[in-house]
């Protein structure tokens, strides 16, 4: 069985490589991107990468997410502000894990408060690009056990 996973990324993570280097270090999104396809490769999942700068636009692709088995998402500053968000992922009710390169509990106080994280799988902040990595193998654990399937080590 081959398992589909969504990554979906919010504004500003485009420049990452660019911006403020000291909190999200020189990899750019595209470097994650193909590190991450790698790894989904070995363990045989389907992956696709989403990114936008636009509320809208990321409601939209969340919906379009339906044929997907598992979602994982940096929403970005969306993350303390967007109900839009939220409710699009309770409406197509695909398990999801909530990504975060860094520790938005050690950031500024608004950070604090992310709309996703009480209907998430569970969330991943902090540990730079490797936060993505911890979140796709959880999507693959996670899958595995809901489905039963015997675990592979790729």
């Amino acid at each position: 069985m081959v398992w589909k996973v969504l990554v979906i990324n919010g504004p500003n993570m485009n420049l990452l490589g660019q911006r403020e280097s000291e909190l999200y270090g020189s990899l750019t999104l595209q470097d994650i991107e193909n590190h991450l396809a790698r790894r989904a490769k070995e363990l045989g999942i389907e992956i696709d990468f989403f990114q936008s700068n636009h509320e809208g636009d990321l409601v939209e692709r969340i919906h379009g997410a339906r044929g997907y088995d598992f979602i994982i998402i940096n929403p970005a500053a969306y993350t303390h502000t967007s109900v839009a968000i939220r409710d699009a992922l309770l409406a197509v009710g695909r398990p999801f894990i909530e990504v975060h390169m860094t520790n938005i509990y050690a950031r500024e106080e608004f950070r604090h408060r992310s709309y996703l994280s009480d209907i998430a799988m569970g969330q991943i902040v902090g540990l730079g690009p490797l936060s993505y990595s911890l979140a796709l193998e959880a999507a693959y654990f996670l899958l595995k056990e809901k489905h039963g399937a015997q675990i592979h080590q790729g």
